[in-house]
């Protein structure tokens, strides 16, 4: 009697540890297959673009704006830099700009206000089409401007206000900050602050960065190199837009990439320094430092 009962205990024992091990066996499989699906889902799952966006780096505070704003700056003070303009005139453009229009060359705005400074036909300052022309509108605006006595001294809203005649003269005061971020970098006197983070792209023109050096820094000495199967792009000789070579040099390389975007710029190269559009920050120059003043702007 004793024996019988025991058997089927030991068989009910057997069974069961069969049981756990189909089981444990049946659970290893739907992990597995959980992972695959799991895989599967995030090779399906599209990357997370890259949102174009440019920074001015001042006293340790990034100071961004959008890459379409940062090429109105840089065309701020490319002409100030060729019409021999200081700093803070491309400080108070920037400023004036950024409320008026958001930096942006909007074709609407309060009656007939237009443009980046938001000027009125109706008040004399161009047709709609010179207004909407970003080198007129910042060129009229730097006209009024350098009519204003003591503007270099004046606060940014006070001589913003002296050239626009806002109904909301103290308005511009709020952008002071960040304007002068940007005209410090953009003017050379900030070297290595202007930084911009941007989609892969197709990469540019050099015909197109050509002219466009023409329309926003004038007649400096520009060429072409490559094509072909080797890299192409400009080099800028900046040694002829202030007494300074240096600071011109970082002038051009932060217009340069400031307008990287628009221009499909990949790298640029300035002294010992590089930007690349893959890494979107100034790293030590891998190709060596370039001479005094001149700028290699890659396509």
């Amino acid at each position: 009697m004793t024996d019988r009962r025991r058997r089927p205990r030991a068989r009910r024992g057997r069974r069961a540890a069969r049981t756990l091990v189909a089981l444990l066996v049946l659970v290893g499989v739907l992990a597995g297959a959980v992972a695959l699906v799991v895989t599967a889902l995030e090779r399906l799952e599209p990357e997370v673009p890259v949102v174009a966006r440019c920074t001015a780096t001042l006293d340790g505070t990034a100071w961004s704006l959008s890459a379409d704003q940062a090429q109105h700056a840089a065309l701020f003070a490319a002409v100030a830099q060729r019409r021999g303009l200081p700093a803070r005139a491309v400080t108070i453009a920037i400023a004036t700009a950024l409320q008026e229009s958001r930096l942006e060359n909007i074709d609407y705005g309060d009656r007939d206000s237009i443009g980046l400074f938001q000027q009125r036909p109706s008040q004399g300052w161009g047709t709609v089409e010179q207004i909407m022309d970003p080198v007129y509108s910042v060129g009229k605006f730097y006209d009024g401007l350098v009519k204003v006595p003591g503007y270099e001294d004046m606060e940014v809203t006070d001589a913003a206000q002296a050239v626009q005649r806002s109904a909301f003269p103290k308005a511009y005061a709020q952008h002071e900050v960040r304007a002068r971020a940007w005209a410090s970098g953009l003017t050379g006197h900030s070297p290595a602050t202007i930084a911009c983070t941007l989609p892969a792209g197709d990469g540019g023109d050099p015909d197109a960065v050509l002219t466009r050096v023409r329309r926003d820094l004038g007649d400096v000495p520009a060429r072409a190199f490559g094509g072909g199967d080797e890299p192409a792009g400009v080099v800028v000789d900046a040694r002829g837009l202030g007494d300074d070579a240096a600071r011109s040099a970082w002038a051009v390389a932060a217009w340069a990439v400031a307008t990287a975007d628009e221009l499909g710029t990949r790298r640029v190269d300035v002294a010992d320094r590089s930007w690349t559009r893959e890494g979107g920050t100034w790293t030590a120059n891998d190709r060596g430092a370039r001479a005094a003043g001149t700028v290699r702007i890659d396509s």
